[in-house]
């Protein structure tokens, strides 16, 4: 668990530290900084009685990024506090304390003015952000260091190999709504993928 500000000024923006910090004792949170999950990028678990809740958050999100899914988490947290297993996950009662207990991060102006926009847009009917809300996606992949390997599958063509990140080759089908669909070559099974998933392009001969 990040024990004092100094830890927690490692995964966030400066001007949040204070906040998140008063957050956890407040609500009795124990935040762990997890490794990379490709299924999620933060979870909540309930403690046991007696004991504390748990958040964690994938320590590779940038700051803007970490802040939001800490937040996300923490609404769950607050809705547990007050219901129980009584509402939905992404219920109403959900979707009002993350729009509630984001408020003071907004008025301190700690987001771009980018991430603020989409933001704004997203709490209208916030729902789990793991990658499902495009634009939230990427405006905040605009912030990420480092650089960024392969190609996003929506800029692909149809009809394109690629290999993805667990090493085997699909190729890109039709879109789904928001997924693509693409066909394993060894398997001839079909798989939805994100379309700013990130994979390697490959020659019809490779």
């Amino acid at each position: 668990m990040p024990a004092d500000t100094s830890i927690l000024a490692r995964y966030l923006p400066e001007p949040a530290v204070g906040l998140v910090f008063d957050s956890l004792k407040l609500n009795n949170i124990q935040l762990t900084v997890s490794r990379s999950r490709k299924s999620k990028l933060g979870d909540f678990r309930p403690g046991l009685p007696g004991k504390r809740h748990r958040i964690s958050v994938n320590g590779d999100l940038n700051p803007f990024h970490f802040l939001i899914v800490y937040v996300h988490e923490l609404a769950h947290a607050v809705v547990h506090n007050q219901y129980g297993n009584k509402v939905l996950p992404h219920g109403k009662e959900w979707k009002v304390a993350y729009r509630q207990l984001m408020q003071p991060y907004l008025e301190l102006k700690i987001f771009p003015d980018d991430v603020t926009r989409t933001l704004n847009n997203y709490l209208r009917n916030a729902k789990a952000i793991n990658g499902t809300d495009l634009a939230m996606t990427r405006v905040l992949a605009g912030y990420d260091k480092g650089s960024k390997e392969g190609t996003e599958i929506e800029h692909l063509p149809k009809g394109a190999v690629f290999r993805s990140s667990n090493g085997k080759v699909f190729k890109k089908l039709d879109q789904r709504r928001k997924r693509f669909v693409c066909q394993c070559m060894t398997s001839g099974r079909l798989y939805l993928f994100n379309p700013l998933a990130r994979v390697e392009k490959l020659d019809a001969n490779d």
